[in-house]
């Protein structure tokens, strides 16, 4: 039994010394209820100087961008929202000049993270893909580490506090991934405005992106019932079912927004589960769809 305890203690002991290291001194905190409930988060305001990115040993030198150099111009991302839909509106704080929005780590979310680390996870996928040499060479996505947020409103973690419900009302968000031809950092914009950006020195030996993909992914232990994807219905071409991606592009060297042409042989679905989930790329269907896809699925038990 004192060994048990002891080591129940030690677990606690480094969980509050790695919250520490993660959770930087803020300026100001700000509660998030999430609505109906009882349950919400913190918001913590860091200087943003200070923020947990860098402490990514590839960030000690790193030089902070406060704004993509084409902000000014707001940049063509070709991503557009239809005049008939909602925003998918964020939950948005708002931090004091100089610092930025950082969700505050708990040590739930520490035992949750071991948790996952040390079962066996597995990842199901319905994408699209377009690649010019089917390489993978980097990360982008937020599960990479030093991401540098910039808004004093928006934040990783963040609720969505209205979306789409089906056959009724859709709920829209237009994103974008940009790299900046000065710095050449990654900026991440969220209804086309800069939320931060993947520093150019977590990618030492990627000039430019050689694939782009659009769709979605789920996590679930081993032995257990996979998760709805989306609005747990199969891609069926009607843009009030299944999740969806439209007005899809990528640009070339030249900065020009090109639709991935469903022709081309470089481009590719896959699903990983097709019993549980699919994709179905459309192509260009011109209005205010264009190049589309959907995905998505009920989940379940995948593999029996």
């Amino acid at each position: 039994m004192a060994d048990g305890m002891q080591s129940t203690l030690d677990e606690n002991l480094e969980l509050e010394r790695q919250l520490k290291l993660i959770n930087k001194l803020p300026v100001k905190s700000i509660r998030v209820l999430i609505l109906f409930t009882k349950f919400g988060y913190i918001v913590d305001c860091i200087d943003i100087n200070k923020q947990p990115a860098f402490d990514h040993p590839l960030l000690k030198n790193h030089k902070l961008q406060r704004k993509p150099s084409f902000w000014k111009t707001k940049s063509k991302t070709g991503v557009n929202l239809s005049p008939s839909k909602s925003k998918a509106r964020l939950e948005k704080v708002v931090c004091p000049e100089g610092t930025v929005p950082i969700r505050r780590t708990t040590k739930d979310d520490l035992i949750k993270s071991k948790k996952l680390l040390n079962s066996q996870i597995l990842a199901n996928d319905a994408l699209v893909r377009h690649s010019d040499n089917f390489q993978k060479t980097g990360c982008y996505n937020l599960l990479c580490p030093g991401f540098v947020e910039t808004a004093q409103e928006m934040f990783i973690g963040e609720r969505v506090e209205n979306t789409s419900v089906i056959d009724r009302d859709m709920a829209e968000i237009a994103i974008s991934l940009v790299q900046d031809v000065n710095t050449e950092n990654w900026w991440l914009n969220i209804d086309f405005v800069p939320v931060g950006y993947f520093p150019k020195a977590l990618f030492s030996n990627l000039v430019s992106a050689d694939e782009v993909g659009w769709g979605g992914t789920t996590t679930t232990p081993a032995g257990t019932r996979a998760p709805p994807m989306g609005s747990g219905l199969f891609p069926d071409d009607n843009f009030v079912h299944a999740c969806y991606f439209k007005n899809v592009s990528y640009q070339n060297q030249f900065r020009e927004d090109i639709g991935p042409y469903e022709k081309r042989a470089n481009l590719f679905t896959f699903t990983d589960k097709p019993k549980c989930y699919d994709v179905q790329y459309y192509g260009d269907q011109g209005g205010e769809v264009g190049y589309s896809l959907q995905f998505g699925g009920p989940g379940g038990d995948c593999d029996s």
